[in-house]
């Protein structure tokens, strides 16, 4: 059975259109990145899985159940961190995860919970004493409790230091070898190219694309890099490999050739360079995740 399957869904906000017939399926045990410009419908998309917002017109569900319809059991076997929440109130940090276990008739040792995301020294702290950071954590605590079958986390590393920013991707890591579903949404490509398996690319309320990064690479052509230091340049290999088909950009740092090319150039290039002169060392790179996503998107923001 697929965690989320989302069909034909479209949301009007006035004469803004929001969504325009989306259809994305996220398979069970998956870690699913949610990516797309402000504004592109990302927020929209899972506050309609929420049921905080009801569509125009199309359907989605949550391991078999419709969002509206059944949208109690969904909340039960699902985690949130939302994106934007308002004040936590002025109860201890022991007090809110146990509070999240309480409303999801789960069982659950909040002093573990709170150990999990790093604040455990703070359990008994009122929230409203907590920074950024911490209240960020907190909210990951309870999001996990009672232990979902979907974590929907959105924008999850706000506010963390780096030290938090990796322990948020260790345990997104160890909920998915539990076959936790996680829909992860956020700006940070390098945190999503990180913890994910596929990636889903949203941009003006149409999905431009779903696929693996490596999926995404191959179909939008996107360029990597590719270095060759040689023992010297010589005459005409710029030429030469300027004229290589994907090859986008060629430049020189002191005897080593940097060369900008889709990934079925770099044999050629290198080809080139061996066949030219003496070839000390080769360096290769992929386009990177923000790559594809200027790609996918003309760059908008």
């Amino acid at each position: 059975m697929a965690a989320i399957e989302i069909s034909d869904l479209s949301k009007q906000f006035g004469s803004v259109t929001a969504l325009q017939n989306l259809d994305l399926t996220v398979e069970e045990g998956e870690v699913f990145g949610f990516l797309g410009p402000n504004g592109a419908g990302k927020s929209t998309t899972i506050d309609i899985l929420l049921n905080h917002v009801r569509p125009t017109a199309g359907s989605a569900r949550v391991f078999g159940m419709d969002v509206q319809d059944e949208s109690i059991p969904v909340r039960e076997r699902t985690g949130v961190l939302p994106e934007g929440y308002g004040p936590l109130g002025r109860m201890t940090g022991h007090k809110h995860v146990e509070f999240a276990l309480q409303a999801k008739r789960a069982d659950g040792d909040p002093q573990a919970i709170l150990d999990r995301v790093g604040i455990a020294g703070a359990a008994d702290r009122r929230v409203e004493d907590y920074s950024k950071g911490m209240k960020q954590r907190l909210m990951l605590g309870m999001a996990l409790a009672g232990d979902p079958d979907l974590l929907v986390l959105d924008e999850p590393t706000t506010g963390l230091d780096p030290n938090g920013a990796r322990r948020m991707r260790q345990i997104v890591q160890a909920e998915a070898e539990r076959d936790t579903t996680v829909f992860f949404s956020s700006h940070i490509l390098e945190q999503v190219e990180a913890v994910c398996d596929r990636v889903g690319i949203l941009n003006q309320g149409h999905l431009v694309a779903v696929d693996t990064i490596d999926g995404l690479r191959e179909t939008a052509g996107a360029t990597g890099q590719i270095r060759v230091a040689m023992a010297s340049i010589p005459d005409g290999l710029i030429e030469t490999v300027q004229d290589r088909d994907g090859v986008t950009s060629v430049a020189v740092e002191g005897t080593t050739l940097v060369v900008g090319c889709e990934n079925a150039a770099k044999g050629a290039v290198v080809s080139d360079c061996y066949g030219a002169g003496i070839v000390e060392d080769v360096e290769t790179s992929e386009a990177s995740l923000e790559d594809l996503f200027v790609s996918y998107t003309g760059g908008e923001n």
